[in-house]
């Protein structure tokens, strides 16, 4: 079993930054890959960001591309995601996922074994 809590949301200015956390626990964590989601009001949920512990590999959907960058620390168990030059159409909940087959691309809700709970983030234009 994993657990996720995510931190680090806000109420921001369009071209701010944040730095979203999210801390893992459960003996399973560091076989994980991590990835970072988010849901706006009346959309599905939507795939930002992967991160494999193995080799570091990275990838993001391409509407964050250039302006956000996931990271992970093992020694404290968190991944990160710096979120800079937000905009308005970032607003969403962020959730923190672990997905326990650790290659490839994968983008799908459903793929994920483990979800947190979710922290806001609010772009004001």
């Amino acid at each position: 079993q994993v657990q996720l809590v995510e931190s680090g949301g806000g109420l921001v200015q369009a071209g701010d930054s944040l730095r979203l956390s999210c801390a893992a626990s459960g003996r399973t964590f560091s076989r994980c890959a991590m990835g970072w989601f988010r849901q706006a009001p009346g959309k599905e949920r939507e795939f930002v960001a992967r991160i494999s512990w193995s080799g570091g590999n990275t990838y993001y959907a391409d509407s964050v591309k250039g302006r956000f960058t996931i990271s992970g620390d093992n020694a404290k168990n968190t991944v990160y995601l710096q979120m800079n030059s937000l905009k308005p159409e970032d607003t969403a909940v962020y959730y923190c996922a672990a997905d326990r087959v650790t290659v490839g691309l994968r983008v799908g809700v459903q793929s994920y074994d483990y979800w947190g709970q979710g922290t806001q983030v609010t772009v004001s234009s």
